[in-house]
């Protein structure tokens, strides 16, 4: 089985990025430690501050994964665009937040690439790509 992960803006920072709302863990060694639990998964990784970048690497994976985890990051609250980008490819897109995102500022309440999705999943840390991970992993998917 094949997942990309996806990440956008800002989450490059992971690990120095307002450790009270995103951890002290930078994403690569969290990556390292999902591919060893998950020995079986190709997990490939890809991280952009750009909305276009973006949108390509989920055409470009979109047909041939089984599957894409996104943390969209600021874009989740403004891109149609990449709410199309998803609804355009063929394989399931789970949408995932660090922070539980209803917890948080009002304009972070709305996004628009849910309605696209699979699912979301947000609240849970870094373990949010584990649950991702495992709804996409789930024999009923």
């Amino acid at each position: 089985m094949k997942i990309a992960i996806i990440n956008g803006p800002n989450l490059n920072l992971l690990g120095v990025r307002e450790p009270g709302i995103y951890g002290s863990r930078d994403f690569n060694s969290y990556l390292d430690g999902l591919r060893k639990l998950y020995p079986n998964v190709e997990l490939s990784y890809f991280q952009s501050n750009c909305e276009g970048t973006i949108i390509d690497e989920i055409q470009n994976q979109g047909f041939k994964v089984d599957g894409i985890i996104l943390n969209a990051g600021a874009y989740t609250h403004t891109s149609i665009a990449i709410a199309d980008a998803i609804r355009a490819v063929k394989a399931p897109v789970v949408e995932v937040h660090i922070s539980n995102v209803h917890a948080r500022e009002d304009f972070r309440h709305v996004s628009m690439i849910s309605s696209s999705c699979l699912g979301v999943i947000a609240g849970f840390g870094l373990n949010s790509y584990r649950l991702a991970l495992e709804a996409l992993i789930a024999p009923e998917n």
